[in-house]
């Protein structure tokens, strides 16, 4: 399934989306409303959004509490790519110039506290506290994620436990977050809901992992970034976990110090190979379809639709894309 297959169940749905978000974070200050048009001028995947509809279609039947649900998800997602885009000095963001390019960092941080506000009173206004603790929850979590990461970055020694802790708060809480808030718009059935968590969670995960891979086969990630720029900026993933803890501690401590002094290009084939020679790519690998198999088994719980069919496509999407 493409992506396009996969949102089909959801088409008409998803339009309707687009315009409760633009509702959701209109402004009633000029300068703030322009750059929250602008906001929207950066089309993404809508991948967040997507889930949460498709969920809650698997689940029951989309409301207004669904896409009050899909508009927080979109609103404090986009709120922390705003001020993620200020740490990491990015230019660009979907294509287009980031905010902090635009209007400058302060801008860009003030716009960010903007939106996380904006989706707290989304859900405040409509006593829809149950969603807002789930996705508070989840901003916890990838705030962690980002600061442990970035410690253990520093020191070059993460583990695979790490690393799985990691990719767990920082990229699976938040598709996790999705699965959930679409599930308890339309039902009040906790088994339903605990698997739809679990499916976020374990498909999050296959997602991290695969874009961890891309690194390493020479491809441009679902994220644009460069093959190998998780390497340049020093930052252990699973394929490079795996081999150091396989090969002899002289090889693994030249890879490292390439890592750490800065890889050029030579340095990132000698790394890359280093991770095939030692099994980092396959063990990666078989980590990602383990991982897809648990997000399978937490669909079984559905009845049969279009919409479990596209969750489960999803699934295959996630495992085998190769931007």
């Amino acid at each position: 399934m493409n992506l396009n297959q996969i949102i089909a169940p959801i088409e008409t749905e998803l339009d309707r989306f687009g315009d409760h978000f633009r509702e959701d974070i209109k402004s009633k200050v000029a300068f703030v409303d322009l750059i929250a048009r602008y906001i929207i001028k950066q089309k993404g995947k809508k991948i967040r959004p997507a889930l949460v509809l498709l969920t809650a279609k698997a689940c029951g039947e989309v409301n207004e509490h669904t896409y009050r649900g899909a508009s927080l998800v979109e609103i404090l997602h986009t709120a922390t790519l705003i001020h993620d885009d200020v740490v990491d000095d990015a230019d660009t963001r979907r294509g287009i110039a980031s905010i902090n390019a635009v209007w400058k960092n302060k801008i860009a941080v003030l716009m960010g506290d903007y939106m996380l506000a904006k989706g707290l009173l989304l859900s405040l206004d409509n006593d829809e506290f149950t969603f807002l603790k789930i996705m508070s929850d989840a901003v916890r979590r990838m705030s962690e994620a980002e600061i442990l990461q970035i410690a253990k970055s520093r020191q070059l020694d993460i583990d695979e436990k790490t690393y799985f802790r990691i990719i767990s708060d920082k990229t699976a809480s938040l598709l996790s977050t999705c699965c959930q808030i679409g599930a308890a718009s339309v039902t009040n059935d906790v088994a339903v809901r605990e698997a739809m968590k679990e499916f976020g969670e374990n498909v999050g995960i296959v997602f991290q992992i695969r874009d961890d891979l891309l690194d390493y086969v020479g491809r441009k990630s679902i994220t644009g970034k460069p093959a190998g720029l998780d390497m340049k900026e020093k930052k252990l993933t699973l394929p490079l976990i795996h081999s150091i803890s396989r090969a002899p501690g002289s090889q693994s401590r030249q890879v490292l110090r390439i890592i750490k002094n800065g890889a050029s290009r030579k340095d990132l084939e000698s790394v890359i190979e280093f991770a095939h020679e030692f099994g980092g790519i396959d063990y990666a690998t078989r980590k990602a379809e383990e991982y897809s198999k648990k997000a399978m088994d937490a669909l079984s719980i559905l009845p049969s639709s279009d919409a479990k069919e596209s969750l489960a496509g999803f699934v295959g999407y996630v495992l085998e894309r190769a931007k």
